[in-house]
């Protein structure tokens, strides 16, 4: 690791070796997005390229958040080459329940046109009892799943003040790990989401017109006499 970093930094002057350094640890260690305004890496275009650089040779990439603040996620290839290879940290049931609350929290709600954009912050937090009359999966795996993705950053419990919802439980949104998506890969979330969740929604409807027709399926004549 020493030698990658020795490598990428080795043309840097001390301040600017210290800054970009500084934002690295900030941007993959930290929860929540950071603002630029808080790091020198992040607000100078010269050490933000020093800090791409450092971060793409490790398979991740700056990933800016609204119009003000950064975080870092994997590249879209390197991420790619995971998902072929099966490489999760998330279970089968840990990844059906963050479906459910993207579904409840966010894409039914866009799709209804209460929520805009491209981002994860939501108004509409998804109670318990909510993802359990929507899924067949038993209630006792579904708090615990909660949990697990809490932890992860990939779920977060919503503030009792400004629901939308009256639950006396805790009720859950999209956590700030999912901020780590890059823009492609969040729009083809997104996508999926809304077309699971509204798929005769004008919002679904345009997505699909969207997508390129798949090719045409080639199909080889038998020629019984070989």
């Amino acid at each position: 690791m020493s030698t990658l970093f020795d490598t990428v930094l080795a043309d840097l002057n001390e301040r600017h070796r210290d800054e970009v350094m500084a934002a690295f640890a900030a941007l993959e260690h930290g929860r929540e997005p950071v603002p630029e305004a808080h790091l020198l890496a992040l607000r100078d275009a010269t050490v933000r390229r020093d800090l791409q650089r450092l971060l793409y040779r490790m398979g991740r990439t700056l990933v800016r958040v609204g119009s003000t603040h950064w975080t870092s996620g994997f590249r879209d290839d390197v991420a790619a080459q995971l998902a072929a290879e099966g490489a999760t940290a998330q279970s089968r049931i840990d990844r059906a329940v963050l479906v459910l609350v993207l579904v409840h929290s966010v894409a039914i709600p866009r799709s209804q046109g209460l929520i805009g954009g491209d981002s994860w912050t939501s108004g509409h937090p998804t109670s318990v009892d909510e993802l359990t009359r929507y899924t067949q999966l038993p209630r006792g795996e579904i708090r615990p799943a909660l949990q697990r993705l809490r932890a992860a950053g990939l779920v977060q419990i919503a503030p009792a003040r400004g629901r939308t919802t009256t639950t006396d439980g805790p009720a859950y949104l999209p956590g700030p790990a999912l901020h780590r998506l890059t823009k492609p890969a969040r729009e083809r979330l997104e996508h999926e989401l809304i077309l699971a969740a509204a798929p005769d929604s004008p919002l679904a409807a345009a997505i699909r017109a969207r997508r390129p027709a798949p090719a045409p399926s080639t199909t080889v004549e038998r020629n019984d006499d070989t």
